[in-house]
């Protein structure tokens, strides 16, 4: 089926009880026994499982075209989890080198310290893959595909390919694009992960993170520890939020990347502008490889580079009508001057301004980017 009527009905049924055209929301933290001892229903415990939980999940898998899914508190939670499910102290990473900062944070900090070898590199360059691919063996390739906040494109298929012949796992964060419009495990991934606080929940009122793997995969039994002993569970009002969120996520997307379409086109038009990242543009240099991997569109999420630090800091405090706030996917258009947010350590361009689209009228965001432009 279409995603639009997948987004509708995935997880959504009917309540069996009630007739609910709306799911319930079950908030219990654990579940009876009868006089035997016997569990009344299928559910033991919170931490074990939740028929709330059990409904997102069902639907996130369906998704993204996976056997299992797992609802984490949040995204960070969820990339920590399917790390240490799937590797071992001393076992190798390779990771984008742009890609979302908090991923970078947890890699090079905590998880190196937990003994896992974190190596960056230019996934976008697949002769970079190759070198670093001969230098030694990869438990896992972590993929940002496009990438934060620089919006590289990487070639899943390509990635895949090598992979395999190496022997190495491979993971996609899918947060940017959501599976509207890319759905990796169709290419060959052994997992995806989302931040569900951005698209996937979309009205920017709830946190949490996902993960989804294949049904045959090896790594189920693991993720289900990271829950069930690691403890990492989402509330089960929070997967009631998110799923609400599921149902317009296809008419979101879409509507998000129309607009980010026609403001990077305009941006790219403008002289005071030095670049404009969007896999949309046909001159962009992922713009053949997104073509190909990417369907009904290229997503809310663009960046510009100003020229200098100053002037990206001018421009953005200009803006009237879009809102200067750390996140992405909501209804509303968000804005930041990334360096700013990410601090010393950042690997972002000082003058690089990211935008995540809302569902605005591309006309009116537009209208404010210019006259920021103009002050």
């Amino acid at each position: 089926m279409d995603q639009r009527t997948v987004c509708v009905h995935a997880g959504g049924e009917v309540d069996p009880g009630s007739g609910a055209v709306t799911p319930p929301i079950h908030l219990s933290s654990t579940f009876a026994r009868d006089a035997d001892n016997a569990l009344v229903g299928e559910h033991l415990y919170g931490r074990y499982g939740n028929p709330t939980r059990d409904r997102l999940e069902r639907a996130l898998a369906e998704l993204e075209g996976g056997g299992s899914a797992y609802a984490l508190p949040t995204g960070l939670a969820a990339s920590m989890a399917l790390l240490q499910a799937a590797c071992s102290p001393g076992d190798r990473v390779l990771f984008s080198d742009d890609l979302y900062f908090g991923v970078r944070k947890q890699l090079l900090g905590p998880l190196t310290r937990w003994g896992l070898v974190a190596e960056p590199v230019d996934l976008s360059d697949l002769d970079a893959l190759d070198a670093a691919l001969s230098r030694g063996s990869a438990r896992m390739i972590w993929i940002e595909t496009p990438s934060n906040p620089q919006l590289r494109v990487t070639d899943l298929a390509a990635v895949v390919a090598r992979a395999r012949a190496a022997g190495s796992l491979v993971a996609v964060d899918n947060t940017w694009p959501s599976p509207v419009l890319t759905r990796p495990l169709e290419l060959g991934a052994d997992a995806v992960l989302h931040s569900t606080t951005k698209y996937l929940g979309g009205h920017s009122d709830v946190v949490g993170g996902a993960v989804v793997i294949p049904a045959d995969s090896a790594l189920v039994e693991p993720m289900l520890e990271q829950q069930r002993v690691g403890g990492s569970v989402q509330a089960p009002f929070d997967c009631w939020l998110l799923l609400r969120g599921l149902r317009t996520l296809a008419l979101r997307v879409r509507a998000a990347s129309e607009g980010a379409q026609a403001l990077a086109e305009f941006l790219h038009a403008d002289p005071r502008v030095v670049a404009v990242a969007y896999p949309g543009l046909p001159d962009d240099p992922g713009h053949a490889v997104a073509a190909r991997q990417m369907r009904g569109g290229f997503g809310g999420m663009l960046s510009a580079r100003l020229g200098s630090r100053e002037a990206a800091h001018r421009f953005v405090g200009a803006l009237r009508l879009w809102t200067r706030a750390t996140s992405l996917g909501g209804v509303e258009s968000l804005v930041e001057h990334r360096i700013a947010v990410e601090g010393p350590d950042s690997t972002t361009p000082p003058d690089l301004v990211r935008f995540s689209v809302g569902i605005e009228a591309p006309e009116d965001l537009i209208a404010d980017v210019a006259q920021a432009l103009d002050a």
